[in-house]
């Protein structure tokens, strides 16, 4: 189907795109470019397809004197910048072969196999330079009804890439609306043993994005009832997550993952190759130390400060509120409040301190900071540098 749009005059600065379409005539926007325009959402990549070449792109765009990034020729991708703003452009493909995680492809100069090869129908529309819309799979209507489907058959697209098992329910929670496609969701699991066949850092990098998104337990539950979740992560716990949105919790991934999988966190970091960071961080929330508790004193709370740091310290109190109330609880909310209004305390001591006294670089240096920090600790963190020489030299 093709018809006038209207799309293009929704973009607010077309002149990069102008001047491609000046040298690539041919060229259409395509994919999530096209998709977000028609629902009304910002569009923050324009990526394009043109019939020519990878390499007779690339000397097109070079001789026009625009700079040009080879990012995947192999795959007849270059990226054009023009005014510092990137502009993905891709050669049409069709596949040749595919394994579950990799396709051989051939160019082509027909839009409708392209098309044919991406994944979704709202993901399959193109738009050319005149702002017509090309529609071969009805995209544009299922967008209007907020309801996502496989072009053309479910498990086919699923056996091309079985990434596509989990971004169908991420674009579901975002395009969609009510129970997920029965088709779609009958070839997911019937095709779970594809998942194996996947990295981790994919899968990782797709479940954060899912839990980033809206719409997250009705998703959750729907990839449950088909078995990928159990298939994905270590002992999931749709229920302890819920518990934690109900608190009203910030939209942190890594904290939904934590609390999906808690009974499995130890396994999380190896599983999905987590970085190091994000593998610290669930660490110190398996830890449950220091101890959060809402009748903390002031003492306490500097003490906390000093233990651990405070995206720590109030991710620990959203998972320990969903644990004992799973629900709003103003409590904790003062509790946070509390936190976040008390000074960093710092030990006022260092090695130098030491020195002026007349202790040793060493074993010996190290025991006199800590026999210090744990009385300054003991105190509430609010001994000055002076008080703590006077405990110090007392003990002498």
């Amino acid at each position: 189907m093709m018809q006038k749009s209207g799309l293009l005059e929704q973009l607010p600065d077309r002149r990069g795109l102008e001047r491609i379409w000046d040298i690539l005539p041919e060229a259409r926007l395509v994919g999530g470019s096209v998709r977000d325009l028609l629902a009304g959402v910002a569009v923050h990549d324009l990526d394009l397809a043109t019939p020519e070449p990878p390499e007779d792109v690339q000397r097109r765009l070079e001789e026009a004197g625009i700079r040009v990034i080879p990012t995947g020729l192999s795959h007849g991708t270059v990226t054009a910048v023009l005014m510092e703003v990137p502009y993905e452009i891709t050669t049409l493909r069709r596949d040749e072969e595919t394994d579950g995680r990799h396709a051989v492809v051939a160019w082509t100069q027909d839009w409708t196999e392209d098309a044919a090869r991406r994944d979704f129908t709202i993901n399959a529309m193109s738009l050319d330079r005149h702002d017509t819309l090309h529609d071969y799979f009805g995209g544009c209507e299922d967008l209007k009804n907020r309801r996502v489907r496989f072009v053309g058959e479910a498990s086919r697209r699923i056996g091309e890439d079985a990434l596509r098992a989990l971004r169908f329910f991420r674009f579901d929670a975002r395009y969609g609306d009510g129970a997920p496609d029965r088709a779609a969701c009958e070839a997911i699991s019937g095709q779970l043993g594809l998942i194996g066949t996947l990295s981790a850092e994919r899968i990782a990098s797709e479940i954060l994005r899912i839990l980033a998104g809206p719409r997250l337990s009705e998703t959750i539950a729907a990839m449950e009832r088909v078995g990928l979740l159990q298939v994905i992560l270590p002992f999931p716990e749709p229920a302890s997550l819920n518990r934690l949105l109900n608190c009203d919790a910030p939209a942190d991934p890594l904290l939904r993952l934590f609390a999906l999988c808690r009974h499995g966190s130890h396994e999380l970091g190896e599983r999905l190759k987590l970085s190091n960071a994000d593998c610290a961080r669930i660490e110190a929330w398996s830890a449950d130390k220091p101890v959060l508790g809402l009748a903390s004193s002031d003492d306490d709370l500097r003490r906390l400060r000093v233990e651990q740091s405070m995206e720590r310290l109030v991710a620990r109190s959203w998972l320990e509120q969903a644990r004992l109330s799973g629900a709003p609880d103003p409590a904790w909310d003062q509790f946070r409040s509390r936190l976040q209004a008390m000074p960093q305390p710092e030990f006022p001591l260092s090695g130098k301190d030491a020195i002026a006294q007349g202790v040793q670089p060493g074993p010996g240096m190290g025991e006199w900071l800590r026999t210090g920090r744990d009385w300054w600790m003991a105190q509430g963190c609010l001994p000055d540098r002076a008080a703590c020489l006077d405990y110090l030299a007392a003990r002498e």
